[in-house]
This record gives C-alpha cells, structure tokens and sequence, in this order.
C-alpha cells in the first residue's frame, strides 16, 4: 500500500494527534535493546544505539538523557518519498522558533517537539492544515 505523494493533499488532511507521554533521546554504547525496554525507534550509529524512550524508562535504567519531548503523530499515510512535506511543516515549526525531530514510519510521519512547546506546534500545525 503506497502512501500520498500530493504536498495539497498531504497538507490538507494534515490531522495531527499529540501523544500523552513524554520522550527523551539517550544514546547507548554499542548494539542491542535492553529486555524488557520497548523504545519508540532505535538507529545504529557508529557512536553507539541511539534510542527514543519514555522518560520513566530512562530514568528507572540510570541513563543519562537529553531533549525531553512530546510526540505528535501526523495522520495521514505519506508516502516514503513524498516530497516536501516534512520540509514544509518542519519551516513552519523553525519560523516560531521551534526545534524539531521528525522521524517517519512506514505509514506516518512523528514529530517530537519540545515538551513545553507541544501546544503551540498544534496549534501551528493545525494552522498549516487550515491554510493549505
């Protein structure tokens, strides 16, 4: 199942669902997942396992942690190689000052944006939809 490619498209059924919990970022030396740890993403990088993970469980493993976030999911299939979508809501998010980790899945896009900063990304993001 291929996902949207039309940047209107996409932006006008942006519907974007905030998550309740919040996230770190924690880089670990070496490979592997800790049992019982169910991350939100883990990526290999030559410094060691980056992951995303709840706060709760990095602070109940000891790990060190930085960039405490909220996850915004955006609702709709995208296709992998849609273009310009990301781009156009992570300008959005730059111009009021915002940093922003987008990751994609197979089907959606996420955004993890600052923890303190969740509402405002909404209600940009919502702005952006109704724009478009």
């Amino acid at each position: 199942m291929s996902g949207e490619h039309d940047l209107v498209t996409l932006l006008r059924s942006l519907n974007a669902v905030l998550q309740p919990d919040t996230y770190v970022f924690v880089s670990r030396p070496g490979q592997g997942i800790p049992p019982d740890l169910v991350p939100r993403m883990v990526f290999q990088e030559s410094e060691g396992t980056t992951f995303i993970v709840l706060r709760d469980e990095a602070e109940a493993l000891g790990w060190s942690y930085e960039f405490p976030c909220r996850m915004i999911t955006l609702n709709i299939h995208s296709a992998l190689d849609a273009v310009g979508f990301l781009a156009r809501i992570t300008t959005v998010l730059a111009k009021a000052r915002m940093g922003v980790n987008p990751v994609s899945g197979f089907y959606h896009d996420h955004l993890f944006v600052p923890e303190d900063r969740a509402d405002d990304a909404m209600a940009i993001l919502a702005q952006l939809a109704a724009d478009s």
